[in-house]
């Protein structure tokens, strides 16, 4: 099992900027790729950003696209982080943390509120 902690998001104005991070905990060796979801009301959830833990290599949806960035915080790879700049009221939503094993049993974490304000 691994568990995620979320910690920040907020209110913000829109073209602010706000930051995510996720730390895992627990089977943490076995965590093949880590990444963001989000949801809005009456909106299904969808895939934001990932990262891969041994390429660090990256992938974005297009509505984040030069927006958002996603990297590791530290060495062990076990805490993520999310850059997101230039906020628009479209990306209002719940984001949720994932981690995914080698074994693809998925991990999520119970989410943050991002607001972003006209």
């Amino acid at each position: 099992q691994v568990q995620l902690v979320e910690s920040g998001g907020g209110l913000v104005q829109t073209g602010g900027s706000l930051s995510l991070s996720c730390a895992a905990s627990g089977r943490t060796f076995d965590m093949y790729t880590m990444g963001w979801f989000r949801q809005a009301p009456g909106q299904e959830r969808e895939l934001v950003a990932r990262i891969w833990r041994s390429s660090g290599a990256t992938a974005y949806a297009d509505a984040v696209k030069g927006r958002f960035t996603i990297s590791f915080l530290d060495n062990t790879k076990t805490t993520m982080y999310m850059q997101m700049s230039s906020l628009q009221p479209e990306d209002t939503a719940v984001y949720y943390c994932n981690a995914v094993h080698y074994g693809a049993n998925e991990f999520w974490g119970v989410g943050t509120q991002v607001t972003v304000s006209s």
